[in-house]
């Protein structure tokens, strides 16, 4: 681990034409997320600090995807439906903070995807290869429909479709389709909710699941239909460095600082506990 942080460290500096004497801020993402993962960047990011005697901040993961959208979607206050592997929410900026109007009760859509993936063996990520197999996909396979309010499950569309390969009596391609449709749809229901109930007039699409063009397509619809501004920070869904860097100088420069102590990593780093004072 320690050679490739080294040797990606290097390459990003060598790209960006830049030196170690250059960088005035490390920004980290502090949570949420897998702990082994959370724990690598940020005992680098500590390292480097100490030793460069560089400010350092961490920032929250999906407050990052959330800004960078924002701001490269030119967005004033958008209802931001945030779809990634481990998370799925619809959220907006309320009395300084995102507020969570609606999210999964289990998996996040992108696990979701992923775990069919493994059980059919499609690959990793499964999310572009099973948006590939369901354009040929022709008829419609019935799965279960899980919505609460604004809230929606997807462990019980999981189990289905798994079962439907398993049992040899579907085509893989109908099967993609039908889960892409019926997962899909459950999302644009909830966010519609939440967009007319909060009387939103911009929806941001965010989150490595928002590359998903049947999604993009299916939300730009529904959002025409409330005469809301529909956009997707097209290149920038996906986990990118960009978005950590972003929100943690839109941070620093508000005056927010972080100690050492401050910088430990909260693997359930909750979107609605962060103050948005920027």
């Amino acid at each position: 681990i320690s050679k490739n942080m080294k040797d990606a460290l290097y390459s990003a500096l060598s790209s960006a034409d830049l030196k170690f004497d250059d960088i005035d801020l490390i920004a980290f993402s502090q949570g949420p997320g897998l702990g082994p993962c959370l724990r690598t960047i940020a005992t680098a990011s500590r390292v480097l600090s100490l030793h460069y005697k560089i400010p350092i901040i961490g920032v929250n993961h999906c407050v990052a995807h959330i800004e960078i959208g924002r701001i490269l979607c030119k967005m004033r206050n958008p209802l931001a439906l945030y779809v990634s592997g481990g998370n799925t929410q619809i959220l907006m900026l309320k009395d300084g903070r995102y507020r969570i109007f609606g999210e999964t009760l289990d998996i996040g859509i992108g696990n979701m995807l992923d775990k069919f993936g493994r059980a059919v063996r499609l690959g990793h990520p499964a999310g572009p290869i099973i948006e590939n197999l369901a354009k040929n996909g022709k008829n419609f396979i019935e799965l279960p429909y899980v919505v609460k309010g604004t809230d929606l499950s997807f462990s019980g569309i999981l189990t289905s479709a798994i079962n439907k390969f398993k049992s040899k009596k579907y085509r893989l391609e109908d099967i993609c389709f039908s889960l892409q449709e019926t997962a899909f749809a459950m999302l644009t229901e909830v966010t519609e909710r939440a967009l007319a109930h909060l009387k939103a007039r911009e929806l941001l699409l965010t989150g490595g699941v928002g590359n998903n063009k049947r999604l993009q397509e299916m939300l730009r619809e529904m959002a025409k239909e409330h005469d809301a501004r529909f956009d997707v920070p097209e290149g920038y869904c996906s986990d990118n460095g960009v978005m950590i860097a972003f929100l943690g100088e839109l941070m620093y420069k508000s005056g927010i600082r972080h100690k050492l102590e401050d910088t430990i990593v909260k693997q359930k780093f909750r979107t609605d506990s962060v103050e948005v004072i920027w």
